[in-house]
């Protein structure tokens, strides 16, 4: 097994030893081939900002809830690490195949690759290599407005009336809207722009998202033992998750998050009541799924040997300053505020609908339930929060390298900021690496006062926002990545505690870092396959092994997976 001792530097809410980047646990069982089923269907729930103490919490609070039933019929693990990047994308990629972003090859939804071709490039030979990866609604072919059928034109009065509906409306409309998004394709591959997608060089076509992924899936293991497969996601481009054959899920289901709700012009995720109610789209297709139809409801296929879904209710309760009159985010003591309360009791209500369904259908006893996050949200208490604009600090880099380097272009090529810095350079030697690093360590970001005109919140903060700076090969290993990988970012910075970068966008939270609140996720597995009901183990493990542990609990080989066999990854400790 690999050597991945590599730890990141945390704050003093967080334990180093639990976010060592693919750190795994001496006491978990080794993935083996020799594994009798213990279950029949593993159903998967991942919430989108849910911390572990989120969960502590509200199962002590609402000891009658669902989510508390599911703690005491299941094993919790209270020490579970979320991948780095703390990102949607590399955090579900772990969790069903896995492995680590250096190993998966995708460190971001939205990332840039310097071996492949601009999108839209139809003339190859001597064309200059270097793209952004856009794995996002922005490969969706509905553009200007984007749709939440992602432009499959699903024809329905409620559908088609979004653009010009309130908010409330919208609501109103919701049975038939749920009906009419229902009828969104299996095979969302198709709603894909290719005009959007990278191009590879070689053979001058588009690089699908499925392509893009360099290990397999839980879903491909699963389809070719003959079990059924489905997933419900937020984009078109979750169609990563069919892995590289293409094929691993039978029934995906991508209603699009970041598309048009109301008359503003807003998506899903600016409004939480609107996001409960995208959710609760996701949830109807499980529902189906367990009663034993696809996920429209139109064909009777059996339920799922692996399905699930992922939520992003909480998330956007932990953004959001206010929404729907009441104030997002967490008090001063750490305590979730009105709006991310409504949030977790909407999403207990929900996670209450499926467990009550498998009752019904007779299917509790065969199957078994995980829920865990993508990844956190950072920071948890308001008061750390400092909002710094990176395209100020960007900028300053740029100028300064092209004062020193006369003629060059930009430095940045491409970055992702949220409250982690994510650098593609335009020259990648070790000069202009060190430069980049040793500017953004000795330059203060200026404050951003946007939105917070007496500066509660935002202030200058040195060294851009950031406590460690990593390029060359330090980065790599950060990320488990070969240094001359085309994928990798050329430098990785590490924010402060509480540091947020945003221009003119409300949010009092986000993800992305290597912090302790983005990165300490729960992990509870209930259900069958589940050795001591009620347990809870404090080991540290990563939810990259909830990808060997559920091919484990099905009785088929983990070692089947390519992200298991290079990263070592092993399956949660103390099940059957």
């Amino acid at each position: 097994m690999p050597s991945r001792r590599w730890t990141l530097p945390v704050g003093a809410a967080g334990c180093a030893a639990a976010l060592a980047v693919g750190a795994l646990p001496a006491a978990a069982q080794p993935a083996t081939s020799e594994h009798r089923p213990a279950s029949r269907h593993v159903l998967l729930l991942s919430v989108d900002g849910l911390h572990e103490s989120d969960l502590a919490r509200y199962v002590r609070q609402h000891p009658r809830s669902a989510l508390a039933g599911l703690v005491r019929q299941g094993r919790s693990y209270t020490r579970a690490s979320a991948t780095f990047p703390s990102d949607s994308f590399p955090g579900m990629v772990a969790q069903l195949t896995g492995a680590d972003a250096g190993t998966s090859g995708v460190f971001y939804d939205d990332t840039y690759n310097h071996s492949l071709l601009p999108a839209g490039t139809t003339h190859c030979s001597g064309a200059a290599p270097g793209a952004e990866v856009s794995l996002t609604e922005a490969a969706d072919r509905s553009q200007n407005p984007i749709t939440l059928d992602a432009g499959q034109g699903i024809r329905s009065s409620s559908l088609a009336a979004l653009p010009t509906n309130s908010i409330a409306q919208t609501l109103a409309a919701a049975p038939s809207l749920t009906t009419a998004i229902l009828q969104l394709t299996s095979k969302p591959r198709t709603l894909l722009d290719p005009a959007a997608l990278p191009v590879n060089p070689s053979s001058c076509t588009p690089v699908e998202p499925y392509q893009y992924l360099r290990v397999n899936t839980v879903f491909e293991v699963a389809h070719a033992a003959g079990l059924r497969t489905a997933w419900s996601d937020k984009h078109p481009a979750y169609d990563i998750l069919n892995g590289p054959s293409g094929n691993g899920i039978d029934d995906l289901f991508t209603p699009e998050i970041n598309s048009v709700a109301d008359a503003a012009g807003d998506d899903w995720t600016t409004d939480n009541a609107l996001t409960q109610e995208y959710d609760s789209f996701k949830v109807q297709a499980v529902l189906n799924e367990i009663d034993g139809y696809d996920h429209s409801r139109t064909h009777r296929v059996g339920e799922p040997a692996v399905f699930g879904m992922n939520f992003q209710t909480v998330s956007t309760a932990e953004k959001l300053p206010v929404s729907d009159g009441l104030k997002g985010g967490y008090t001063s003591t750490g305590a979730p505020g009105p709006l991310l309360q409504r949030a977790l009791d909407s999403v207990d209500r929900q996670v209450g609908r499926m467990l009550a369904e498998l009752r019904h259908e007779g299917r509790a006893g065969s199957t078994t339930v995980i829920l865990s996050a993508k990844h956190g949200q950072s920071p948890i208490l308001p008061q750390q929060l400092r909002r710094v604009d990176d395209g100020k600090v960007l900028d300053g880099l740029n100028a300064a390298w092209k004062a020193a380097h006369s003629g060059s272009a930009d430095l940045v090529s491409f970055s992702v900021n949220d409250d982690g810095m994510l650098l593609w350079l335009s020259d990648r030697s070790s000069g202009a690496v060190v430069f980049a690093r040793h500017y953004l360590l000795t330059h203060s970001a200026p404050a951003n006062t946007i939105n917070d005109p007496k500066g509660v919140y935002s202030t200058t903060v040195a060294s851009s926002g950031l406590s460690a700076v990593f390029v060359g090969t330090a980065a790599a290993r950060l990320v488990d990545a070969k240094a001359g990988d085309p994928r990798r970012p050329d430098l990785i910075g590490i924010a402060q505690q509480g540091v947020v970068y945003t221009g003119g966008v409300k949010k009092i939270a986000e993800h992305g870092g290597a912090a302790f609140d983005d990165r300490a996720v729960p992990l509870v597995v209930a259900g069958a396959g589940v050795h001591h009901a009620g347990s809870a183990s404090s080991a540290h493990v990563a939810t990259t092994q909830i990808a060997p542990t559920i091919l484990a609990l099905l009785g088929l080989d983990p070692n089947a997976l390519r992200g298991v066999r290079i990263d070592g990854t092993r399956t949660l400790p103390g099940l059957r």
